[in-house]
């Protein structure tokens, strides 16, 4: 399977090239600075550029069979405004499977219907910036054609691989506290091979 993976010099990200190239898969990346993938492999093709930029998400698509995004908020809107480019893209492509990592922020609350939890006291969180963005991307996806997933993780410290937690469509697992890194890049990396959850977000904590 050709895979892109997007946000690929963040935490989440560089996890998710590792396990791509583990399985033997060939993965590109699209990244501005080139110098930070410090990854030497013949399965590698690193792209230059931007995803704010339609000509550069155009480029990395090519021959591509699915996409994973780890792109975070980091006090930018470059999460919201790059997703209408991808998905154009994707959809000009013919690629249908997308996998992105959201926000724990932008499941459904267990106390009050029809909300999110960032939108109620069950997200401890001050700031509702970051989960505001995930929710917009979270709605682009859904009119979207694609086959998308969502995966949704609490308090992310990097933390170290424990390969045992539990996930849930569309909620956080009861009582959910936090997620390592490694966990959710792991299975983030599982759904490629998987259709439990298309066009659906997934919790997940331990």
């Amino acid at each position: 399977m050709n895979i892109l993976v997007l946000g690929a010099t963040g935490r989440v990200g560089s996890q998710l090239v590792i396990h791509g190239l583990q399985d033997n898969h060939p993965v590109t990346v699209l990244v501005r600075t080139p110098e930070k993938i410090a990854i030497n492999n013949a399965n590698l093709t690193i792209i230059q550029g931007n995803v704010l930029n339609k000509d550069d998400i155009v480029r990395a698509m090519h021959g591509i069979d699915v996409v994973i995004s780890a792109l975070n908020t980091d006090g930018t809107t470059t999460l919201s405004a790059s997703m209408p480019l991808i998905i154009e893209a994707m959809e000009n492509e013919g690629i249908q499977r997308i996998i992105t990592i959201g926000t724990a922020g932008i499941l459904q609350s267990r106390t009050i219907p029809n909300s999110l939890r960032y939108q109620t006291s069950e997200s401890k969180q001050k700031s509702t910036r970051a989960a505001k963005e995930h929710h917009e991307v979270f709605d682009l996806l859904e009119q979207s054609s694609l086959q998308w997933t969502i995966v949704c993780p609490t308090y992310l410290p990097y933390g170290k691989r424990v390969g045992i937690y539990r996930i849930e469509g569309d909620f956080l697992p009861e009582d959910g506290v936090e997620i390592s890194v490694p966990d959710t890049a792991e299975f983030a990396f599982s759904q490629i091979k998987s259709n439990d959850y298309l066009k659906a977000r997934v919790g997940i904590a331990y």
